[in-house]
């Protein structure tokens, strides 16, 4: 099985107009949603994230507020899964809670650095 991320991107300024029943409801859809996953033996890790980070950048590590500096957009949580191939991944991502509310999954495959150093 090979191993992929999941970047939920959220739209910050939708979530953050949700009703309390809304978010509760998004968040029960979470915890499901992983649960199958783990059930179905997929689910390596995940969670949410904060919305304030700290980004460090160049050589000489400028030290920055935020994540995202310029959009409203924001990586909102991940999941780390296994699956058989890109496909697999992308057909359990399309289940994925967060496009309830018009976000995005972002689908990185995890490099086998094995495959690269021979």
């Amino acid at each position: 099985m090979k191993k992929f991320l999941l970047l939920l991107h959220e739209d910050m300024e939708k979530m953050r107009n949700l009703s309390v029943k809304e978010m509760e409801e998004l968040e029960k859809s979470h915890i499901s949603w992983a649960e199958k996953l783990a059930n179905s033996g997929n689910l390596i890790s995940g969670d949410g994230l904060q919305e304030k980070g700290m980004l460090i950048s160049g050589k000489d590590c400028i030290v920055k507020d935020g994540t995202y500096l310029e959009s409203k957009e924001l990586i909102g949580g991940y999941y780390l899964i296994q699956a058989k191939d890109l496909e697999s991944a992308v057909e359990m991502a399309k289940e994925c809670p967060c496009h309830i509310w018009g976000g995005t999954t972002e689908i990185r495959p995890i490099m086998n650095i094995e495959e690269y150093v021979q």
